[in-house]
């Protein structure tokens, strides 16, 4: 499918758009530190929210949940509705310690918890995901549907999209990159609500006015969320409901709570009340993508199942067959979205991490002006890095799959530190160090074990008969031992140091004088049974 004209000035005017948009938004911002890397902490809780949902929604997951919608069904819906119960946990567990400790980096809350050699580890973690998952991953992948959608070579793609998404990036900072983003979110679920209505009336078309009809022209169980272990599905993709329950929050917990990428966000909030809510607010959207982003896939397999020959192309089949001219910009324009909201996230992640937790640490008295610049080399060098490293996409077979199993090798013992931190009082510094390194070699090395490309075969999931998520989840639990055994042969941690950084026991997360029905706790509240209502009816 060759661009047409009309689409490609739609594309256009955006790309002009969203860099002229971010560069504006800061034109009269003093680009101090604070400023730069934190919005000036002056973020409302919409504004929070939806760029926390932008930020993570990228052409990956709008490719990817398309395929899987049409491959597997409504199960890998489970990967967007298990993100809100971990967003409850950084709205009601995490977010107060993070705004009242006003720390910039979430490696600089571990020092305070633990000590700077757990910062240190976190940090060089963070700017590797960063660089190699959030960043690299997400240009190839975006360049391939380019590619595949209008003819564009991937190459073209890779640094046109770079170009730009550097350029607001490096001159705004965060307040551009949030902003931008917020623009995105909108645009984003604009054009993949256009795309579902459309299907909708094209399943409508060919004779499926009913839910039960349209389940008997689908797969067993496509419309089903939760599966056993005896469904084709739960066997051979792993994807049970206790692999999800147990393996997801695992993921969940370091990605939604303590990667720099996402709760950048969140640290530039204005204050607690605006953090939380921004927090439960992205979890509400993120309910959503089940019905906009995994729903036409499913009922592509309706319509297009005889012109689809691989899952990957799903959406540009719905979109070829679908969308008219025009509007086949509009969603391009969404796919950008997704794609330059990811990646600006990341660059701005990456410059605070090495100018706070780095150079900061090496120069305690470096100014403002040089943070900043500093922070702007930093964006440019890690984007001239992932740029090379995108061309070696084409090297992973799914990678929607490859972004999922990278992230169970490095998930476990952060999430784990970062749990029984806020929990456990007994945790000690060195506990905190040694889980950290020793979580993240198990990890790295389970991973390279399954790694079939490097291995020759998939030791865990075959051999063993482990599939991913559940690998995330054991190595969870060995962190989780590994921390408290180190905890209770090492000295206590000093009262005074975890007295900012810990719950005085669990009850505490929810007890206090109830402020209406504004209080987190009640909107917590409404939003749980809202998710259990719904895996109720779909499950």
């Amino acid at each position: 499918m060759q661009i047409s004209s009309v689409d490609l000035s739609i594309i256009i005017v955006y790309l002009v758009g969203i860099v002229a948009l971010g560069i504006y938004s800061t034109r009269k911002l003093q680009l101090t530190s604070d400023n730069y890397f934190l919005a000036g902490r002056g973020l409302s809780w919409p504004t929070v929210g939806a760029a926390l949902f932008a930020s993570n929604i990228s052409t990956i997951h709008l490719t990817g949940l398309a395929a899987d919608g049409f491959r597997l069904g409504f199960v890998a819906g489970n990967w967007e509705w298990m993100a809100t119960f971990t967003l409850l946990l950084l709205g009601i567990v995490f977010a107060p310690f993070y705004i009242k400790t006003r720390i910039s980096t979430l490696p600089e809350f571990l020092e305070k918890r633990f000590d700077s050699r757990s910062r240190t580890i976190l940090a060089f973690m963070a700017i590797v995901s960063a660089l190699f998952i959030h960043i690299g991953i997400s240009i190839y992948a975006g360049a391939i549907v380019f590619q595949k959608f209008f003819g564009v070579n991937v190459y073209v793609s890779i640094l046109v999209v770079s170009f730009m998404t550097t350029v607001y990036t490096v001159f705004g900072g965060l307040k551009a990159v949030v902003i931008t983003e917020n623009v995105q979110t909108v645009i984003l679920l604009l054009g993949s609500t256009i795309l579902t209505v459309i299907a909708v009336v094209a399943v409508r078309e060919i004779g499926i006015t009913s839910w039960v009809e349209l389940e008997q022209a689908l797969r067993p169980d496509q419309l089903k969320m939760l599966h056993s272990h005896s469904s084709d599905i739960g066997r051979n993709e792993g994807y049970t409901w206790y692999a999800f329950f147990l393996g997801y929050p695992v993921l969940g917990i370091w990605y939604w709570c303590t990667d720099q990428t996402i709760v950048q966000r969140v640290l530039g909030a204005k204050n607690q009340v605006h953090a939380q809510r921004g927090a439960l607010f992205a979890g509400l959207l993120k309910i959503l993508p089940l019905f906009i982003l995994i729903f036409p896939g499913v009922m592509a397999f309706a319509l297009f199942d005889q012109d689809i020959g691989h899952p990957n192309e799903t959406l540009p089949v719905l979109i070829n067959n679908l969308l008219p001219i025009g509007l086949k910009g509009v969603f391009a324009a969404a796919l950008l979205a997704a794609l330059m909201s990811t990646v600006a996230a990341a660059l701005n992640s990456c410059s605070s991490l090495v100018a706070v937790d780095i150079l900061k640490r090496i120069d305690p008295d470096i100014s403002d002006k040089k943070q900043v610049r500093y922070g702007r080399i930093t964006a440019v060098f890690v984007m001239l890095i992932a740029i090379l490293w995108s061309t070696q996409g084409g090297r992973f077979g799914s990678i929607f799959q490859a972004i999922n199993d990278i992230a169970t090798a490095i998930a476990p013992p952060i999430s784990a530190v970062f749990l029984l931190g806020v929990f456990y009082k007994r945790g000690t510094k060195e506990a905190g160090f040694c889980t950290l390194l020793i979580g993240f070699i198990i990890g790295v090395t389970v991973f390279l074990l399954d790694f079939e490309s490097i291995s020759g075969y998939k030791y865990i999931t075959n051999g063993m008969g482990i599939p991913f998520l559940m690998r995330g989840w054991w190595v969870f639990c060995i962190s989780v031992v590994l921390f408290l055994i180190i905890s209770n042969l090492t000295p206590k941690p000093d009262p005074e140091q975890i007295a900012e950084t810990t719950w005085k026991n669990p009850r505490a997360v929810l007890q206090g004088p109830v402020k209406g029905i504004s209080d987190i706790r009640i909107l917590a509240g409404l939003l749980l049974t809202l998710m259990v209502i719904l895996y109720l009816l779909l499950g």
